[in-house]
């Protein structure tokens, strides 16, 4: 018998007009106007009128992909497909927290708002940038972190599959990582990002958010929620401290699919637009069968 797990995806796959076969889903539009009403503004309007350069600022992105992951889960729910688990990738974590039951809408969509301010609190204050190192193990891409760092903050922060691992740290820590890898014929790129998230570089964000995240009323979760910084279902009891953490450690997005796989977990339904999280989970193991929810909704 099939198991299914939903996928949230992060920041970073937003695009204009995404969710637009949402439209005609009662359960989505429900979950449009609940955020609407916390975030202050047209959200629908917004992914379906703004230009790649305004759904990129952060302050637009992260509402716009939270609230898209969740009315798709939502309107894939009503149409009868249901998760047994559920995985958010970075910022997918948030919209994962109110499929799985966690989190009530409206305070998921307060945590959402929250957190994307004092990522970029933190962001202004301590500078830094991101970049994905390509085609080399993830052991290696923590000794050229430790190679380049020179004392600065640099750090592997997303373990996305094999030979895909993003490092995170100041600017002038990320370009020295940049020289020695080209002068050993590895592949960086840089990554679109307003800050070093899932770094020390993020410790004032995390703090700010535990303060939030006492107000929140969390409920044990209906299906298994794995926390990325330890690829582990996480508990009502312990989440507050899992989301603060969540904003300087890593994410071990391979080892969360692996152990879902271990558990018997068979099939990826990604939550959100394109298809980059069911691209990771093809290369880390070929026997989980990857379907986009857009697919799903509007075969």
């Amino acid at each position: 018998m099939t198991k299914t797990f939903f996928a949230c995806a992060g920041q970073g796959v937003q695009k204009p007009g995404m969710g637009w076969y949402l439209a005609w889903s009662d359960a989505a539009r429900e979950v449009y106007e609940v955020a609407s009403s916390v975030f202050g503004y047209d959200v629908w309007k917004l992914t379906q009128t703004a230009s790649q350069d305004e759904l990129n600022l952060t302050k637009n992105a992260q509402p716009a992909l939270v609230t898209l992951e969740i009315a798709e889960a939502h309107a894939l729910m009503a149409a009868g497909v249901e998760p047994e688990a559920v995985l958010g990738f970075s910022l997918g974590q948030i919209s994962a927290l109110e499929i799985s039951g966690m989190l009530s809408l409206e305070d998921t969509f307060r945590l959402t708002l929250r957190r994307g301010m004092a990522m970029d609190r933190a962001a202004e204050k301590n500078p830094g940038c991101m970049a994905a190192v390509l085609k080399l193990s993830a052991d290696d891409v923590e000794a050229l972190c430790a190679e380049a760092a020179e004392g600065d903050v640099l750090v592997a922060a997303n373990y996305n599959c094999p030979g895909q691992t993003v490092v995170s740290g100041t600017v002038g820590a990320v370009e020295r990582l940049e020289k020695i890898a080209a002068e050993r014929k590895a592949r960086v790129s840089r990554l679109a990002t307003s800050g070093a998230f899932h770094s020390p570089l993020m410790a004032g964000a995390s703090a700010e958010l535990a303060e939030f995240l006492t107000t929140l009323s969390f409920n044990e979760p209906r299906i298994p929620l794995l926390a990325n910084h330890t690829a582990c279902p996480i508990t009502a009891a312990e989440a507050p401290e899992a989301l603060a953490l969540h904003l300087t450690c890593p994410v071990f997005f391979q080892t969360s699919v692996e152990a879902l796989a271990h558990d018997g977990y068979d099939r990826c339904v990604e939550v959100g637009p394109g298809g980059v999280l069911s691209g990771l989970v093809r290369r880390i193991d070929r026997s989980v069968e990857r379907v986009a929810g857009a697919d799903l909704l509007t075969a």
